[in-house]
């Protein structure tokens, strides 16, 4: 064991003290919030080009409604279709509406004279649509029709309690937006911890393989030593980042985001946390949804966030146990990157699954095919970090993590037995049977 315990420290030394181990260390969590809020800001700040529409009415309602705007601009026009066409080259776009749109609303055509997009072809067909639903309703010849339906339109927002928890009062509430984003962003990370970390191993043991650094190593320690070195080495490189990254979001979110909140906002989210039968009531006095508040809440609450991430540490760590020991073998069965690339898929193959998976979470973290493909150890790691912010039982976690590591177990058996073969092998990339055949030898 002093042995192994030398391999660890060399391989956690290696990296740790790396200046990019510090940089990325640190800078992840800002990235990964960049990252979230990028879209949203180019969204809000991309506005496009200017772009003018001809537009050829023949229903004689609905040019003169549409609704121009800083990128759309609307110019109704007396042209034929096929003049339109011709000589009006510098618009955008020719627009035009048939007589019989009333009755056959796919009577729109869009003629431009440029690459199109949904964006622009949904903001048409949106104002069209809407355009002929008022018209539609004029018919029906009733005084201030559209006050009515201003008065009526209502919007709901739900405050969600688990009833299974708690049948007292009305207990913390819980947030599907947050849990299905934290969820997603879970699933992502950990889906890239175990594609970087363990392809770091398998690379480590090509690259010492190469220079024949593993030929002398193994005259002091035995390959399985020096291939749980490697493994746990590494892993102890992981566990650091992610407590590292806990600390920092969880110091955040419970310190920093209630004093930038406004004071109405931060009671709202306190009495959320609290399970206040008052917080509705605050979320609408504010003008704020109380889902969002909600989600707030979730997000800010300290006890939630780092439960959060000590089920990631825990599904992080078995997860690269029991990839790492798939690409420790893979590594020392071939002498290049190259020549990995075949035997790797059959390890890319759950990963990719997994992370399909996280569509059947969102849509529901308690269906069948959520709750056994987080059970199955090598979609595990993935699917069920994705469902723990969604509140599961806690035994499913429990079941689910035994799993993993007994899994991990069993495959620390296989990959050794490929291993202690591999390294000594050059020359020749070996087939799925021929390591099938080292696994049975019988030592």
């Amino acid at each position: 064991m002093s042995n192994t315990f030398i391999i660890i420290r060399r391989e956690f030394n290696e990296r740790v003290r790396k200046k990019s181990f510090i940089i990325t260390t640190l800078l992840m969590p800002v990235l990964m919030i960049a990252l979230m809020a990028a879209p949203a800001l180019i969204m809000e700040y991309s506005g496009g080009e200017e772009k003018r529409i001809a537009v050829i009415d023949e229903s004689g309602l609905i040019a003169s409604q549409l609704q121009s705007d800083d990128e759309l601009i609307f110019e109704p026009t007396d042209l034929s279709v096929d003049a339109a066409r011709k000589e009006l080259t510098d618009h955008y776009a020719v627009l035009c509406i048939g007589s019989g749109v009333f009755a056959d609303p796919s009577d729109v055509k869009f003629y431009v004279n440029s690459s199109s997009s949904i964006a622009v072809e949904g903001n048409i067909a949106n104002q069209i649509g809407h355009i002929i639903e008022t018209e539609k309703l004029k018919q029906y010849d009733i005084d201030n029709l559209q006050q009515i339906l201003d008065e009526v339109k209502t919007s709901v927002s739900m405050q969600t309690f688990r009833n299974d928890k708690s049948q007292e009062g009305d207990t913390e509430a819980h947030s599907s937006i947050a849990a299905t984003a934290l969820g997603y962003v879970l699933g992502f990370i950990l889906y890239a911890f175990l594609l970087i970390y363990g392809s770091m191993v398998m690379q480590s043991v090509i690259e010492e393989k190469n220079s024949r650094v593993l030929e002398v190593m193994v005259s002091s320690v035995r390959p399985f030593q020096l291939m749980m070195g490697k493994i746990l080495g590494i892993a102890s490189v992981a566990v650091v980042q992610i407590v590292i990254w806990g600390v920092l979001i969880v110091g955040v979110g419970a310190a920093v985001l209630p004093r930038l909140m406004p004071d109405y906002l931060a009671a709202g989210v306190e009495a959320m946390q609290a399970g206040a039968p008052q917080a509705a009531e605050m979320a609408a006095a504010s003008d704020f949804d109380p889902e969002m508040m909600q989600a707030v809440a979730s997000i800010t609450d300290a006890g939630y966030v780092t439960m959060i991430f000590a089920c990631l540490l825990l599904f992080v760590l078995g997860g690269y146990l029991l990839y790492s020991a798939m690409f420790a073998a893979v590594g020392s069965a071939v002498d290049s990157i190259q020549d990995a690339a075949q035997l790797q898929t059959p390890i890319m193959v759950p990963i990719i699954l997994a992370l399909l998976m996280m569509l059947a979470v969102i849509k529901d973290p308690d269906s069948q095919v959520a709750f056994w493909f987080s059970m199955i150890p090598l979609t595990s790691p993935i699917v069920m970090i994705a469902r723990i912010p969604y509140d599961i039982p806690l035994w499913e976690i429990a079941l689910s993590l035994v799993l993993l590591y007994a899994s991990f177990i069993g495959m620390v058996w296989v990959a050794a037995k490929i291993y202690r073969v591999g390294i000594f092998m050059y020359g020749k990339k070996p087939t799925i049977k021929e390591l099938w055949k080292w696994v049975r030898y019988p030592f």
